[in-house]
Order: structure tokens, then sequence, then C-alpha cells
């Protein structure tokens, strides 16, 4: 295995006094596992994040949890930077077993009750209105063929977190900062005495935050996304505690790439829409995709209709920015140069 992938073997990896990284599995999915953060205090445990349930992921949080000498019991409290699968579901159905708490950003609650109701997937919509009818045609079918996902580990938390607010722990300080973008309700969680930063999706190492997945989508969720990482880039720099990679030395190195990526995206968007693609559906299969530049007819439909909501959150901010125009003509919404 080489070192790009070194990170997502399992155990419990200390990464800062008293702070360990837990990888747990991540199913289906090209990353492979997902970072829990356990944050030793004194007898017991609080969680940075949960990671998907199931029982493979919970026996690996709890053999890692062993080899800094807790139990699964221990662990008092989850916080969770926000809702995604990977991220909130395990952390309550370990509720179930121990009794812990489970906090998550208030940004989140609107989302939370939107899973609760669904009954047809706003991405249809959405796709549609990208020119993409036939990548919709094939989401439609998918979610014939899967029935209503069970909602049991979909529970309300105990504690919706505020902006701003100090969660004193006995043994730090961890402020919780809204940073809105991957999701509406995304926090992360500073420690500034400790020079660390709980990054969630918001600032990973190695590959670009997907924007806006969720029911609820904001208007502009890149905005929201390049708005929050200029928010964290004020703060002191601080070492960066992934969700998804391996922990590095700079939140304010890995921003600055993040920035310049989606700067270079919105030009290479622009520069589509100039030689004729004039849909979001066009524009995504008229660029490439992946660090291999790969076409968005290769992409699985998971991932294409992530790439196809991505480059529609690019043009919504290049229409903000006065770059383009936008006209909506029987039910699709096209770009021209303004």
């Amino acid at each position: 295995m080489d070192d790009r992938h070194a990170w997502e073997q399992p155990g419990a990896f200390e990464v800062a006094p008293g702070v360990h990284r837990i990888p747990l599995p991540l199913p289906g999915d090209a990353l492979h596992a997902v970072n829990v953060y356990a944050i030793s205090d004194g007898d017991q445990v609080v969680m940075i994040d949960g990671g998907w349930a199931m029982s493979q992921s919970t026996e690996l949080m709890r053999a890692g949890l062993a080899q800094i000498g807790y139990e699964l019991s221990d662990v008092r409290e989850f916080l969770v930077t926000h809702l995604h699968r990977d991220h909130y579901t395990q952390a309550v159905a370990v509720r179930r077993i121990t009794g812990s708490e489970v906090s998550v950003g208030e940004g989140e609650r609107a989302t939370l009750t939107a899973i609760h109701n669904l009954t047809t997937h706003p991405d249809i919509a959405r796709l549609t209105e990208a020119g993409a009818s036939d990548v919709a045609a094939e989401m439609v079918s998918w979610t014939v063929s899967h029935a209503i996902p069970d909602r049991t580990d979909w529970e309300d938390p105990d504690h919706w977190l505020t902006n701003g607010v100090d969660l004193a722990l006995q043994t730090r300080t961890l402020r919780v900062i809204a940073t809105p973008g991957h999701t509406r309700g995304h926090v992360v969680f500073h420690d500034r005495q400790a020079n660390a930063l709980f990054a969630g999706d918001h600032v990973l190492p190695h590959i670009t935050p997907s924007i806006g997945v969720e029911l609820l989508r904001p208007s502009s969720p890149l905005r929201d996304y390049l708005t929050s990482l200029e928010l964290v880039r004020g703060l002191p720099d601080a070492q960066l505690l992934p969700a998804h990679g391996p922990v590095t030395g700079s939140v304010h190195a890995r921003i600055d790439e993040l920035l310049t990526h989606h700067q270079n995206r919105l030009q290479t968007i622009a520069d589509a829409v100039d030689a004729g693609a004039d849909t979001g559906y066009a524009v995504a299969r008229a660029i490439g995709w992946t660090r291999r530049g790969r076409k968005l007819d290769e992409l699985d439909l998971f991932n294409q209709v992530l790439a196809i909501n991505e480059t529609v959150a690019h043009l919504i901010v290049l229409v903000e920015r006065g770059w383009l125009v936008r006209t909506v003509l029987d039910g699709v919404a096209h770009f021209a140069r303004s």
C-alpha cells in the first residue's frame, strides 16, 4: 500500500496529546475510510464524529478505544461535524447501546427534518433543470429499485450546537465554528490551545470537498463554502485533523490550495460556456473530473450527480459575480456570457 492510503489502516493513532485518530470503514467509496477522533477527557472520552452505522465499524471503534484504555461505554458524547451518513449515523447507533449524547450544528436541523419526510429525491428536479434529463431518468429508476432507507439512525441529536459557542471539556475547550458549504449546517471544532482544527469535511488534505450534498440545498452552496474557507483562513493556523486523509501541519496551506482550485475551476467553466456549453449538464460533460481528467460519462451515477450539481454551483457563482447570465427555458437553466 502506498503512503497515500496508509491513513486508512485501522487502529488508534495519537495525533496530539490526548487526541487519537481512529479510521473506520467507508463502504462503497473510493475514500475507503472516515476518521473519527477520540479526545481523552479524564475517565471518559469525547468523540469527534461517529462513523457509518454498521457492526464492523462499531467493533473497530471499540477496538480503537481499547488501545487507548477506554471502552465504548466510556464515550460521553459525540460532537458531529455534519449529518452525512458516515459522520452521524454510528453516533446515534452507539447512543442506543451506551446512552452517550450526540450533538450537531443547528444548521442541520432542517435537513434532518427533510430526511424523515423524504418521498421524492430533490436531485431529480435539479438534474432536470440542469438539462440532464437522461441522468434524472436513471436516478428515478434507482429510487424505484431502492426502498426508502431505514431512518432509525437518523434520530434527533441531544443538542443542537450554536455557532461560536465554547464547549468546555475537562481537558480543553473547543469552539464551534459554523462552516456551511459542504452541507448547510457543517461545523468545525477549533482547539485553540492545542493549535488544532477538527475539520470534518470542510478542509480535506487530498481531495476537494463536495459542495451542497444534501436534501435542502441553499441557493449558492459554493459561495457559502468559499466564505467559510476565508473565515477559517482568518483563524490562527492550526494542525489539520480531517475526516478523510492524513493529519497535516497547516490548515492555511490547504485552504490556499482549495481557494486556488475553485478559482481555476470557475475559469474552466466560464471557458466551457464560451465554447458553447450552455447548461449545467453540457458544461459538466465538457470538462474533466478527478485528478485523471475523466469524462462525465465514465463516472458512476452517484458521481455523475455530484459532478453536475457541483458544476451548477460554480455556474451560480459566476452569475453572482457578473460573469454569466442565467435564463430558464422550458424548465432548463441556460447560461451565457453577460
